[in-house]
This record gives C-alpha cells, sequence and structure tokens, in this order.
C-alpha cells in the first residue's frame, strides 16, 4: 500500500488534498523548512520528548528507509547535523520536529527534507529516555505511529492510513479539473467564465445553501 501512496502523492499537492476532505490534518504554518526539499511522503515514527534529544537518537535508530520521524519537542534544539547525516544514510523520508533544530550551516543546503518549530544553537540534554511510538502532537495536531505524513511547499499534512489512497484520488481528480481551468484562463477566460459566481452570489443572498464550483 505504501508504494501506492507514494506514487499517487507524487501527482498531488497539499492544498488539494486538504481541499478534498475535512479530516485531513494540517500541522501549524509555524513549523518551516529548513533545508532544501520540502517534499516528504512516508509514515510516522514518532517520538515525545521534552528539551532532551536522547530520545530522537532513539528513534532514528528505530526507523527504517521510508520513514518520517515526528518529534514531539520543546524549545531546545534536539536535531543537527549529524542527524540528518544519519537520516539521509538511513534513506528517512525526512524530519518534523515541533521543536528546535540547529546546524542550519549544513541542513540549508540538505536534500532531506528537515521541518522545525524553531531553529537555536542550544541543544537539549541527553538524560531522558524518550516516549517512543506513542501518539504525539506535532503543529498541533495528532499523530499517530503509521500515520502517513505528506508535505510540500505548501506545508505537512497528516493522513489516516485506512483513507490515504481515497484522499489522494480524490486530490489527483481536483488537480485535474484545476488544470483544465487554469488552461481556460490562459487561454483568456474570466473567473466567471469558471465558476458560479453570479448563481452563488444569488443563493447565499436568498439565505440558500449553495457551493462555489467550477463550472466545465
Amino acid at each position: 500500500m505504501m508504494d501506492e501512496i507514494r506514487r499517487l502523492a507524487a501527482e498531488v499537492d497539499t492544498t488539494a488534498l486538504c481541499d478534498v476532505g475535512d479530516d485531513v490534518r494540517v500541522m501549524s504554518p509555524a513549523l518551516r523548512c529548513r533545508s532544501a526539499n520540502p517534499v516528504l511522503c512516508g509514515p510516522a515514527v514518532t517520538v515525545r520528548c521534552r528539551d532532551d534529544f536522547f530520545g530522537v537518537i532513539q528513534a532514528i535508530e528505530l526507523a527504517s528507509a521510508g520513514d518520517v520521524l515526528v518529534v514531539d519537542g520543546g524549545e531546545t534544539a534536539l536535531a543537527g547535523e549529524l542527524f540528518a547525516r544519519v537520516a539521509l544514510g538511513k534513506g528517512l523520508a525526512g524530519i518534523v520536529v515541533d521543536g528546535g533544530y540547529r546546524d542550519l550551516r549544513f541542513v540549508s543546503g540538505c536534500r532531506l527534507p528537515v521541518y522545525s518549530r524553531h531553529v537555536t544553537p542550544k541543544a537539549g540534554t541527553t538524560t531522558k529516555p524518550g516516549i517512543l511510538g506513542a501518539t504525539v502532537s506535532c503543529g498541533g495536531v495528532p499523530v499517530h505511529p503509521g500515520d502517513i505524513v505528506i508535505a510540500d511547499h505548501d506545508g505537512i499534512v497528516v493522513l489516516d492510513p485506512a483513507v490515504a489512497v481515497a484522499r489522494l484520488t480524490a486530490a489527483a481528480q481536483v488537480m485535474a479539473t484545476e488544470a483544465q481551468v487554469a488552461e481556460r484562463l490562459a487561454a483568456g477566460a474570466a473567473l466567471a467564465d469558471v465558476l458560479n459566481t453570479a448563481e452563488h452570489a444569488d443563493r447565499l443572498t436568498r439565505g440558500e445553501p449553495s457551493r462555489l464550483r467550477f463550472t466545465l
């Protein structure tokens, strides 16, 4: 199933995913890409720690190729250059830290997708084991082990693996429709030519339920 999810995810973006279902979890935009590549897709390997990065070491050791390391952390740096190098070597899909990251001199040019809430030079301690494989909070949303984490230039979303293929397939249909709309706009069409704006405005004015939609 993961191969199919990755194939579909490569064809859609997070905006289309958000358009197809209210159950798509969107992480806070405060989590920003710190590396040269914002695009990732993979199952979550989760760890919770507070200003102590020993749990992140444990989680990286546990993670396999294609996984996304998701860290519920604190204010201090919980990872840096060496962790990114190890993750690259293991073939991880990315690292998402709700906390600090450091060593941007290396990480900013790294092809591994790395997201964090903060950048700080101060590292955490290494005296507390992390909580591995539990549901964590990252970017303001719950992330369960094995949840599908997808990120691109617009942000990070989380999908239930049971519905991931359906959501991605629907998102691909949205993007196909938008491609047709873009072609018409490029050919000189106005928004009123591709959207039911007049009908929508009229129904809203009358207090009737309505939905703005494309008219192709």
